[in-house]
């Protein structure tokens, strides 16, 4: 069964790769005319086992993001509400998912899947205990469960535990499952993320 998921995910990037390669390259050229380079980042995520991969995903916020960060909020992970440095074209993107579409890239090089945890950061993924580690035990996806079951709105401990409670109870059925709910879910309005302390924390004991 796993054999099957890993030939459908490379067989679904590169046919979704070729038929919205139109609509990629005109994402592209929007965020270049609306706020310049560059219109694709190239972030290092913990893949499975933790081996480190480049996850492309187009640019949704201002170039100096990062830097902004600590005016923001203390979580280094986290996501703010009506967030200031997102651009116009970066909160179109993030609400109807467009933005995630450079990762079927990723998908095609055997380096994600289109379902499953969400990729960490590589100093995130720094911080798990053996217990988070659980999570990179499969390719990280584009969408998972955690996704369409709150997604920013949850802390993450329980973001942790929907994840593994999706790799225990794994199945092409319910990997279709969140494929439909990620599509119907499309657009929707943005839920309002929680401050996540967990994180902070966790930040605060490499200082």
């Amino acid at each position: 069964m796993r054999l099957v998921k890993w030939i459908a995910d490379r067989i679904a990037a590169a046919l979704l790769l070729l038929l919205l390669s139109p609509l990629l390259v005109g994402i592209a050229l929007w965020i270049l005319l609306d706020s310049g380079r560059p219109a694709i980042l190239a972030q290092d995520r913990a893949g499975k086992e933790g081996k480190t991969f480049r996850m492309l995903k187009f640019r949704t916020m201002v170039q100096n993001a990062l830097e902004l960060a600590p005016q923001l909020t203390e979580d280094p992970f986290g996501v703010v509400e009506n967030d200031p440095r997102i651009t116009r074209v970066g909160r179109f993107l993030r609400r109807s998912g467009l933005d995630e579409l450079p990762q079927l890239w990723n998908v095609l090089r055997g380096q994600m899947s289109l379902v499953g945890p969400r990729p960490d950061l590589v100093e995130q993924a720094a911080h798990y205990t053996e217990h988070d580690r659980r999570r990179l035990s499969v390719e990280p996806g584009i969408t998972g469960w955690s996704q369409v079951n709150g997604r920013e709105a949850i802390g993450w401990p329980e973001r942790i535990e929907q994840d593994i409670w999706y790799i225990d109870h794994w199945s092409l059925r319910l990997d279709a499952k969140i494929l439909w709910r990620t599509f119907s879910e499309l657009g929707r309005s943005g839920e309002q993320p929680v401050v996540d302390t967990m994180n902070i924390e966790r930040a605060r004991t490499d200082k």
